[in-house]
């Protein structure tokens, strides 16, 4: 498990460093779309790593509350 989460770590690193040069290209482009491409690759470096912060606080917190009930079921 400890493999998965560093491989899981490495790759989210990945995603964002991603997403700042990508913001920086956008920045920096001439294309007549750049506003829309840079609003949308700011958002993406906002909401992405929210979203794994959100997700993985509810895997914790389910896997906090169904692991005390399969705990309880073997007890009695």
């Amino acid at each position: 498990m400890k493999k998965i989460k560093q491989i899981l770590a490495i790759l989210g690193i990945v995603l964002l460093v991603g997403l700042y040069i990508s913001t920086l290209v956008c920045a920096l482009s001439d294309s007549p779309d750049y506003e829309r491409m840079l609003s949308a690759s700011v958002y993406a470096t906002v909401i992405i790593p929210v979203l794994i912060w959100a997700y993985s606080f509810i895997y914790k917190l389910l896997k906090k509350h169904y692991g005390k009930d399969e705990d309880d079921s073997t007890e009695k």
